[in-house]
């Protein structure tokens, strides 16, 4: 089984002394792709101004120093599961799982970054900033991401049972073309983004622990602190409703 799961705009300062080259992602075949954006965003930190980046980092009040501007190759890297550090990778607590577990996350969970589109948890990405939907000198990221990766994600995921784990705006950087299945969490009857984002990293650890391979599996679990209220077949997705009890 295959989970697809959505970044974090919070990430981890921490590195090694790795660099970026075409070993640190999946999909080797489409290194040059991906480097069209890093080339495009690395040039665009590099020489534009102050007001132009802090509205492509979503960030008010930036000072102008060499760090903000760093050539990007240069930058160390960590696995993209430790890089991202918002709600659902806090609750995925991806540091105290067995090796087992994080042998699991690092070759099943695909992870949708605004920087370098499709990864895998276990690929090693650069600490960078980016703030969800921006363009970069007119260039649509998630667009340039869905009509050059779909393809290669098609392949990817042909074989394996998949669960959708990703807030609904990845979307636009990959629509599934099979059957799969999601997961909707309310409380009090209403959806709740942090508590979504909190449960997404819950159940992605327990599913880890587990090693669930495929639907089947996957709906025999009982999540701690879920009850299942229903669930809707929506075209090719099958959409389970949690109730969140806690």
């Amino acid at each position: 089984m295959k989970i697809l799961f959505s970044p974090s705009e919070s990430k981890s300062a921490f590195n090694n002394d790795e660099r970026l080259d075409k070993r640190s992602l999946v999909f080797l075949d489409l290194y040059e792709k991906r480097l069209e954006i890093l080339n495009i965003y690395n040039e665009f930190i590099k020489t534009s101004s102050i007001d132009k980046i802090s509205k492509l980092f979503g960030i008010k009040n930036l000072i102008d120093d060499k760090s903000l501007r760093q050539d990007v190759f240069t930058k160390g890297l960590i696995k993209a599961v430790l890089r991202y550090d918002g709600v659902a990778y806090k609750h995925l607590n991806y540091r105290d799982l067995s090796q087992n577990s994080q042998n699991y996350i690092d070759k099943n969970v695909v992870i949708f970054s605004n920087l370098f589109g499709p990864i895998l948890a276990g690929d090693k990405i650069f600490e960078y900033k980016l703030k969800q939907g921006e363009k970069i000198n007119g260039v649509n990221i998630e667009k340039f991401y869905n009509e050059h990766f779909s393809k290669s994600l098609d392949e990817f995921l042909q074989d394996n049972d998949i669960l959708d784990l990703r807030a609904g705006y990845y979307e636009k950087f990959y629509q599934v073309k099979k059957e799969h299945t999601s997961f909707k969490f309310i409380k009090n009857g209403k959806i709740v983004s942090h508590h979504t984002k909190a449960y997404r990293g819950k159940i992605l650890n327990q599913i880890a622990k587990d090693n669930i391979n495929s639907k089947k599996e996957l709906m025999d679990v009982n999540f701690d602190g879920l009850k299942l209220v229903e669930i809707k077949k929506i075209g090719l997705k099958n959409e389970v409703c949690f109730e969140i009890m806690c």
